[in-house]
């Protein structure tokens, strides 16, 4: 959640993380465009509606859409923690910029990380709690 300075360009940024997967957003002032990875954004999450309205859910609900320029980093996981991971980065982000939007996201449940996680498989258990056939005879 560092604020960097590059060339009169102020730069935003905030770490999101969900299940396996990081994301690490910065926010630069421009139009609007998503690029994760290098890519845009809509290629990157499959053209996938859902996945888009999860990630830049922050943005909608300040109506900050077109003001700044996404740019993220993700590793790990997959899609559904990525949107996830990505849109906890930028609500980190946006609360840089402005301190007054903390409340506003809070309220919506952008800024609580989502501690839910694979559970551990247990020995003499096939998976996390599934038990081995039991044969009575």
């Amino acid at each position: 959640m560092t604020t960097l300075s590059n060339h009169s360009k102020v730069i935003y940024s905030g770490t999101g993380r969900r299940k396996t997967s990081i994301a690490r957003v910065k926010l630069i002032p421009g139009s609007g465009k998503l690029i994760i990875n290098g890519l845009p954004g809509e290629s990157y999450l499959q053209f996938s509606p859902n996945y888009l309205r999860i990630s830049c859910a922050p943005l909608k609900t300040l109506g900050l859409s077109n003001e700044y320029d996404i740019h993220v980093k993700a590793r790990g996981g997959g899609l559904t923690g990525q949107a996830d991971a990505i849109r906890l980065g930028l609500a980190r982000a946006l609360c840089t910029i402005n301190p007054e939007n903390r409340t506003t996201l809070k309220s919506e449940g952008f800024l609580t990380r989502d501690a839910r996680t694979k559970e551990r498989k247990k020995y003499g258990l096939r998976k996390a709690r599934k038990a081995p056939q039991y044969s009575k005879r």
